[in-house]
């Protein structure tokens, strides 16, 4: 039997709020255990909840830039439930009536294999304001467990998917895209390590063809992309084994260890009911106008599809380079600086942008806001190569240079290495009069309708010149010579 996989994403966004959802108290990450813990956050008796107004800031902005709709009137549940780490028992949430409801985001999902890349349209649910948990925190003291509460009380925007996804290519293809999008339109940090961005993943399989759910298993607390395209893989396949070796699924929330490559069962699937949800009687139902919409809207910066469209039309940029360009608000800034002050065709400060300093960040693990090169200095160096200063390769070596804090401009540096190209015709041709001298077997190839003899001899040139001889030069003058 051929089997189909259907997989939703939960996604738990820590907002980007200086203090806590419903009091004060700071969200700031690494303090001191229990240092953030404030009465309203464990619910010590007669204190009440005040809503954070960046937070619902924070989540219109979410609405806007997935084009959904945002409710006129939402309301605050409690969610009831025991967990170490939620001292008062209780989440406050929301059920019935978010504060964001059906929107979509579109993914480009990459070629894998023979299978094609291709785009496709993922349907968001919902998005609710909720408060987070605290945190269980296990070996900190040999052989014991303590509770940190500083998260507590955290905002957290949770996005719900309709189960749209249909292999770990694509869930992990829409975290991607969710992760790019909070950051960009600022309302999260986006640090995984830090538990600010985080994602259970609902997984089941049916006969392919069939349009009934299969029961689902629940995998909690995803931070890693490569861990969720492995805990949906094993899940996937232990689904299918199990369900051809007669047994049948039982809903449960898993955890994936990725020691040992892995799902375990933790604890049967709760249900809604099982939550007894109600409203809490300390909140007010959330109201947001038109006028507040209409505030949020004029902040909002220049969307990541927006932008990637007018590269492609304003910088005639190919749709590959446009995207990855539009990765992230700081490098699309970067690549906009560059393209706006060069002398040359924005192409090709998108392939230096795409190539050496993409490739230097990724060695160092940085973002391009720390890069060792700035938009500004990048310039000149993109002019040189436009001018016919100086090659491509040398280029390179200039920004190693560059790039190494040399602390040189670049002429400086062009000069001090010796890099300056040759672009003087008379120089060029006394450079292939004795190269051509030199080879005459080669030019007697090419005579004979050998191509290559004429590559060789190019290179042939290149070598004699040290790597100094204006390429283009050098062609067009050899084929002058050849063809006399």
């Amino acid at each position: 039997m051929e089997w189909e996989v259907v997989i939703g994403l939960e996604t738990h966004t820590q907002l980007k709020t200086r203090t806590k959802i419903f009091s004060g108290a700071s969200t700031e990450f690494g303090a001191e255990p229990n240092t953030q813990a404030c009465e309203v956050s464990i619910a010590l008796p007669g204190v009440l909840p005040v809503l954070n107004k960046e937070a619902v800031h924070c989540a219109i902005k979410f609405g806007l830039a997935i084009d959904a709709e945002i409710a006129p009137r939402s309301v605050f549940a409690r969610k009831n439930y025991f967990y170490p780490d939620l001292p008062k028992g209780y989440q406050i949430s929301q059920y019935e009536l978010p504060v964001v409801g059906k929107g979509k985001v579109t993914i480009q999902v990459p070629a894998i294999g023979k299978n094609p890349a291709y785009e496709k349209v993922i349907n968001i649910t919902r998005a609710h304001l909720e408060e987070d948990a605290g945190k269980s925190v296990h070996g900190a003291v040999e052989g014991m467990s303590g509770i940190d509460l500083n998260r507590a009380g955290t905002p957290l925007l949770e996005i719900v998917t309709e189960p749209d996804m249909r292999s770990a290519a694509e869930a992990v293809a829409y975290a991607k895209k969710l992760h790019e999008l909070v950051q960009w339109i600022d309302i999260c940090d986006g640090n995984m390590q830090e538990g600010s961005f985080r994602c259970d993943v609902n997984v089941s399989v049916r006969p392919k063809g069939s349009e009934k759910l299969g029961t689902r298993r629940e995998i909690k607390n995803l931070n890693s992309f490569k861990f969720m395209q492995q805990a949906i893989e094993y899940e996937t396949r232990w689904q299918i084994e199990t369900l051809e070796d007669g047994g049948t699924i039982q809903q449960a929330t898993v955890l994936f260890n990725p020691d040992t490559g892995e799902t375990r069962a933790m604890r049967s699937k709760e249900e809604a009911n099982d939550y007894r949800y109600f409203p809490d009687p300390d909140l007010l139902p959330l109201e947001i106008t038109d006028n507040d919409k209409a505030k949020v809207k004029a902040e909002m910066p220049e969307l990541p599809e927006a932008r990637k469209a007018r590269f492609e039309k304003e910088y005639s940029l190919p749709s590959y380079d446009a995207a990855t360009l539009t990765a992230t608000v700081a490098m699309s800034n970067y690549f906009e600086e560059v393209a706006k002050h060069i002398k040359g065709e924005p192409k090709l400060a998108a392939n230096w942008i795409t190539g050496s300093i993409a490739a230097k960040l990724n060695e160092e693990n940085k973002d391009i806001s720390l890069s060792a090169v700035s938009a500004l200095q990048l310039v000149p160096l993109l002019d040189r190569i436009t001018d016919n200063i100086i090659s491509n390769n040398a280029a390179k070596q200039v920004f190693e240079a560059m790039w190494a804090g040399e602390g040189e401009e670049v002429d400086a540096i062009i000069e001090a290495k010796g890099l300056k190209q040759v672009s003087d015709s008379g120089a060029i041709e006394a450079i292939l009069d004795e190269v051509l001298a030199a080879n005459a077997a080669m030019v007697d190839e090419y005579k004979a309708g050998k191509e290559k003899a004429f590559n060789a001899l190019v290179g042939q040139a290149m070598k004699a010149s040290k790597g100094k001889a204006n390429p283009a030069q050098v062609n067009e003058i050899l084929k002058k010579k050849l063809t006399s």
